[in-house]
């Protein structure tokens, strides 16, 4: 009998290892990798600048982009908005003032992470200042030794 209750009790600590959460979730981002920590700075500063090279460089292939008032759109059709964007950014039409991430959550699953924040923008178009804040989920993907933003979804916070 001894040797069946030893091999149940293997079996049963093997089954909750196996079915428990890998991922790590700390609000303060303690247990992400320092590495996507910064990858998410440099990529939340090309947003605010307008750096189309810089942002291609950190998105996938088949990157997928989903805003609260639209269907989702693949690279190509984001990138063709990120143009228009940094055009009106260089010509100075549009100013990004404070572009912020915060209420940061990270939960590593692996190669692949899963974010969720806020972020705030405050920006001045055509002349007038405007403060819009969104609450966003970020899909990433740690490939070929980097990680590069796969997903995107938000909503406008009223």
């Amino acid at each position: 009998m001894r040797p069946l209750k030893i091999l149940f009790v293997i079996l049963l600590a093997l089954i909750v290892s196996f079915c428990a959460d890998t991922g790590s979730a700390d609000k303060t981002s303690g247990n992400a990798p320092q590495k996507l920590l910064e990858t998410m700075a440099a990529f939340n500063e090309a947003f605010q600048q307008g750096n189309v090279v810089a942002l291609d460089s950190l998105t996938t292939e088949q990157y997928w982009h989903t805003n609260g008032n639209s269907k989702a759109i693949g690279k190509k059709d984001w990138f063709s908005y990120l143009d228009k964007r940094a055009k009106e950014i260089t010509s100075g039409n549009l100013e990004v003032i404070d572009y912020e991430m915060t209420e940061r959550e990270i939960k590593v699953y692996g190669d692949m992470a899963i974010v969720t924040g806020k972020i705030e923008v405050t920006q001045k178009a055509s002349g007038e200042i405007q403060k819009n804040a969104y609450r966003v989920t970020n899909i990433w993907i740690h490939l070929d030794g980097s990680w590069k933003r796969a997903g995107f979804h938000d909503g406008k916070i009223e």
